[in-house]
């Protein structure tokens, strides 16, 4: 049987209709890269990579505090830091939540066995977010130095960035690439490095370094969650130095 086909003429502004439903339905089953499940993959990573105390733990910019409340239940005494106020759900005898500033904090050195920095660093000194008053351009690399201060010798960071190609998405975060990145890890051992990149699904899949660090990152202006990036997670040490 042979298919014959007829013309069927539509008026400018019917067609411009149809090829706009049509733009939507391929935005659809194309849909945007966004940052959407990039705590689950975050979590996951820091909890089973989180060491059995006793010892003492700093979370740093702790949010909702579930890392704190891991840190305690794995017999760590946590000191969790964050610019906002407290806005635990939960009590718990091993937990002081402290509201400051980082890098203006007194803390004695070497004074914490672990610190647990989730998606944190990446905003200090980004003015307009998290209630970040002055501009700080160096801020990340300060409260890194710092960090490095207060851990113990031999003692643990667990820490999960933005990577890709380097940026600062103002005013939501920097993306660590080959340029910041070697920077922000100055004075660190690293243990372990694990990355994760979206694929055109918006699903996070494992990927190497090369691949997440030449991820071009996308902004968005109104919400910091449809941005994109690859994430990078780390074990990290403080070098122990002998004579």
């Amino acid at each position: 049987m042979e298919r014959i086909t007829f013309p069927v003429y539509v008026p400018s502004w019917a067609y411009g209709m149809l090829r706009a439903i049509e733009r939507k339905a391929a935005a659809v089953r194309v849909p945007a890269l966004n940052l959407y499940g990039d705590r689950e993959i975050e979590w996951s990573f820091m909890a089973s990579r989180m060491p059995a105390g006793p010892g003492r733990s700093l979370d740093f910019g702790a949010s909702s505090g579930e890392l704190s409340m891991l840190a305690a239940q794995r017999g760590f005494q946590v000191l969790a830091v964050d610019l906002g106020p407290e806005r635990f759900p939960w009590k718990h005898p091993e937990v002081e939540f402290l509201q400051a500033d980082f890098l203006e904090t007194d803390l004695p050195f070497e004074s914490f066995d672990l610190v647990l920095n989730c998606s944190s660093v990446e905003h200090v000194g980004l003015k307009g977010r998290y209630g970040v008053a002055q501009e700080e351009t160096d801020g990340d690399l300060a409260a890194m130095r710092k960090i490095l201060q207060l851990l113990k010798p031999g003692g643990t960071m667990l820490m999960t960035i933005p990577c890709g190609r380097d940026a600062t998405i103002i005013p939501w975060h920097r993306v660590y690439g080959e340029e910041r990145l070697p920077r922000l890890l100055a004075g660190f051992r690293i243990e372990e490095q694990a990355y994760w990149v979206k694929q055109r699904d918006n699903r996070w899949r494992p990927c190497g370094r090369d691949t997440a660090l030449s991820f071009s990152p996308t902004a968005h202006a109104k919400s910091a969650a449809l941005c994109s990036y690859a994430l990078g997670c780390f074990v990290l040490r403080r070098e122990i130095f002998r004579d």
